[in-house]
């Protein structure tokens, strides 16, 4: 006779305790949550996404009709329905974002941004969201879109389009979406943007070539980004920029903060999600020894990685040197490397040439903004086959069988396969928001139609960003600032 089943063995005290033991999965349905819950994220790094986006649903959402809770329709994300999820994020970010709080609760009095039609281009994240709901609460009116087409978290998209702001972005758009959204952005009827917040410069490219009236009514642009900065000057350069234009990036609050500590926690973060890859031992080159470089050195370093750079600029590679790194010609190190990560802005910094000598196995991505960084429409060549691992992770196999781990098809790692420390993303949306405060109240003929640094001298605004900082850390640090003249 068999013996009875597992389940028949087990003795209760009372029924209420079979009752809540028989809650649990079995180990068939502990299983199948496992896969369910693995499947989930990799397309979306959210926990509330685990459980609310329909991955099985491939309709484009350019080809479904949606609307909020409200009736509005002037939006298109993937799933409006995974709003409470994204709230639930956006109030887990407004924790660790004080700076930009501090600025909300103290400006929206005010309203400085009444009047201002923003329509914006970034990365949309919970980090994001609390950026544009402050900007609304400062008076402003948004219209929204994503800078990349892997970084959009879809649960905080439909957050934005709950509450009615026009957002439309989803994860893992095509080329095409990604244009289709900016222009849905721009183009609304009886609305126009007299003010542009772009993250990489497409924003304000598109604006340029296709609504050449909205960019010569624009009172101002504010670029996050040295690829888009880099767009700007040669705007200015050739003439054709005629609204003057905030450089973000090289403002001190971005550049000593963002682009250091945030590239140097996050760079672990995305690398180690898409490959599990040990870092110890590890040889690894970085392109670039900019903050962003620094950052990313800094942190590969620390886990035992041995670590090279490469670098044009003979001040930024005496730097590298002085602390420790091998400065080397990409060329020299290519066969021998582990690991290639590009951050420079620049283009085809890894050529087809260097990835045909690469290793077989080695990990190739870039923490720049721009997907030209890393030749990858050469890779996109007959001879060569594409074999998707999981979300954002590919194998790029040569004839011989040699393979290369491509991450994020060479578009920004960290956004496009991790998150990024909300904290220090708090000090650069504050930049951004002081930045469009400032142009859209400066008087006539204060800015000429050129770009700028953010001034650091801004009357009540500039205060009240020391008085963030005050909030951000301790008071005695914010003061020591303010003794070195870092504000003045």
């Amino acid at each position: 006779m068999p013996p009875p089943p597992l389940l028949l063995q087990i003795q209760f005290a009372n029924a209420e305790d079979k009752q809540e033991f028989q809650k649990y999965p079995t180990k068939v349905g502990r299983r199948s949550l496992s896969r369910s819950i693995s499947q989930s994220s990799t397309d979306s790094y959210s926990s509330a996404a685990s459980y609310s986006d329909s991955s099985d649903d491939e309709t484009s959402p350019r080809d479904k009709a949606q609307a909020n809770s409200k009736g509005s329709s002037d939006f298109c994300v993937k799933n409006v329905k995974q709003a409470e999820f994204g709230r639930r994020e956006i109030e887990i970010a407004e924790q660790d974002m004080s700076a930009l709080i501090s600025l909300r609760k103290r400006a929206q009095a005010e309203k400085p941004l009444a009047g201002a039609k923003i329509v914006g281009c970034t990365h949309i994240t919970a980090q994001t969201a609390v950026l544009i709901e402050t900007l609304v609460a400062l008076g402003a009116q948004c219209r929204w879109t994503a800078c990349n087409i892997y970084s959009t978290q879809n649960e905080v998209a439909a957050a934005l389009a709950e509450t009615g702001v026009p957002v439309f972005a989803w994860k893992g758009e095509s080329e095409d979406d990604f244009w289709w959204c900016i222009d849905r952005c721009v183009n609304k009827e009886g609305w126009q943007a007299n003010m542009i917040l772009d993250d990489g410069g497409d924003l304000t490219h598109w604006v340029y070539k296709k609504y050449p009236s909205v960019f010569k009514k624009a009172q101002g642009i504010v670029e996050e980004s040295v690829t888009g900065v880099h767009r700007l000057y040669q705007l200015s350069k050739a003439g054709k920029l005629c609204v003057p234009a905030m450089n973000v990036n090289d403002s001190v609050t971005k550049q000593k903060f963002d682009n250091l500590y945030c590239c140097r926690e996050s760079i672990l973060d995305g690398l180690k999600r898409t490959t599990d890859v040990m870092f110890g031992g590890k040889q690894v080159v970085v392109c670039g020894y900019g903050e962003v470089g620094k950052g990313c050195c800094s942190a590969l370093k620390a886990m035992g990685a041995i670590v090279c750079i490469t670098e044009i600029d003979p001040i930024c590679a005496l730097q590298g040197c002085m602390d420790g790194f091998r400065v080397v010609k990409l060329n020299e190190v290519i066969r021998q490397m582990d690991i290639v990560i590009t951050c420079t802005g620049n283009k085809n910094v890894v050529t087809r040439d260097q990835l045909d000598r690469i290793k077989n196995g080695c990990i190739v991505c870039n923490m720049g903004h721009s997907n030209t960084e890393i030749d990858v429409a050469s890779l996109r060549s007959p001879e060569l086959t594409w074999e998707r691992v999981r979300s954002q992770v590919d194998h790029v196999i040569w004839p011989d069988g040699k393979r290369v781990i491509l991450l994020a098809e060479g578009r920004l790692l960290n956004l496009s396969c991790s998150t990024v420390p909300t904290f220090v993303l708090s000090i650069t949306a504050t930049t951004q928001a002081l930045a469009l405060i400032e142009l859209f109240n400066a008087p006539e003929g204060r800015y000429k139609q050129d770009v700028y640094l953010l001034p650091k001298k801004m009357g009540k605004t500039w205060y009240s960003l020391i008085k963030y900082f005050e909030v951000i850390f301790p008071v005695a640090t914010a003061m020591t600032l303010m003794r070195l003249s870092v504000f003045e």
